[in-house]
């Protein structure tokens, strides 16, 4: 099955693509749905995907001045969301431009297609720097190097280059402005800082063209498995794969204990209205 012209990308689906081109068939292309546990144990799974999402709402409401520094959490016995939001209010990124987009999503034409990117904060120093601020859960810490090959990280600076003029009083955004700052609840004094350039951004734009290309030219045979089995243990297509019947733990070392939450992450942030991304038409 080919793709529909009017397919839009994201950071989620080109990252499964990366992972797993057979993953990204069944999913995108064959629209298949396999009731497989993501992650065991499968109540904590569920429980931790809900407090993440639990608290991405705390941080966006604080930011909004809907809510103040003390927030009733809604569940006495949920302390780990009440360590991370006070590892947020006692630690959180300091020296962020004023002006502050939250939950913004941006899309811009690539290839024939749109690619968006949903955006946790985009503060602005106009004509100065654009600071992308995401908000991360897992139970690890990822190094720096595994964070900029991620697809969230390319995608997002790349799309805020192309598309966020209109953030910045209508003025272009030069690479060398953009950074993007992960911030961690579960280690809220390590926070990662990626800057960006116009060499990078080269790089980016010519490497998702040609991922794309790589996806428009999928034949209808069955795409090969990922490469690393280890990115199996939380795919929810693993079985019909014959790659295992049990999910991965979520207590399952660095490289388990963060892909079983970005999984999570991905599979809510997905969630969202794409009638309501700004779009630039170049």
């Amino acid at each position: 099955m080919a793709l529909d012209p009017g397919f839009i990308f994201s950071q989620g689906s080109l990252q499964d693509y990366v992972d797993c081109p057979r993953r990204f068939q069944l999913r995108y292309l064959l629209n298949l749905a396999w009731p497989a546990a993501e992650a065991e144990p499968v109540a904590e799974h569920e429980e931790r995907m809900r407090r993440g999402r639990a608290f991405h709402r705390l941080v966006q409401q604080h930011a909004l001045g809907i809510v103040g520094d003390e927030v009733p959490m809604g569940g006495a016995s949920d302390e780990e969301l009440r360590s991370w939001w006070r590892n947020y209010l006692d630690h959180g990124p300091v020296g962020l431009p004023e002006q502050r987009h939250i939950e913004i999503g941006l899309s811009t034409p690539l290839a024939g297609h749109r690619i968006v990117a949903k955006y946790d904060v985009i503060a602005i120093d106009r004509g100065s720097r654009a600071v992308i601020v995401d908000w991360k859960t897992s139970l690890e810490r990822p190094k720096a190097a595994w964070l900029s090959a991620r697809l969230q990280t390319r995608v997002y600076r790349y799309v805020l280059v192309r598309a966020g003029a209109h953030l910045n009083g209508g003025l272009p955004i030069p690479p060398e402005q953009v950074s993007m700052v992960y911030w961690f609840a579960e280690f809220p004094d390590e926070p990662e800082t990626l800057r960006y350039d116009a060499t990078q951004h080269g790089a980016d734009g010519r490497y998702l063209e040609t991922l794309i290309a790589e996806i428009k030219g999928l034949a209808g045979s069955d795409q090969p498995l990922a490469a690393d089995i280890r990115r199996c243990r939380f795919c929810v297509y693993r079985s019909l794969c014959d790659r295992g019947t049990s999910a991965g733990d979520l207590a399952g070392g660095e490289t388990g204990s963060v892909e079983a939450s970005e999984i999570a992450e991905r599979s809510w942030e997905s969630r969202f209205d794409f009638d309501q991304i700004s779009e630039i038409e170049l």
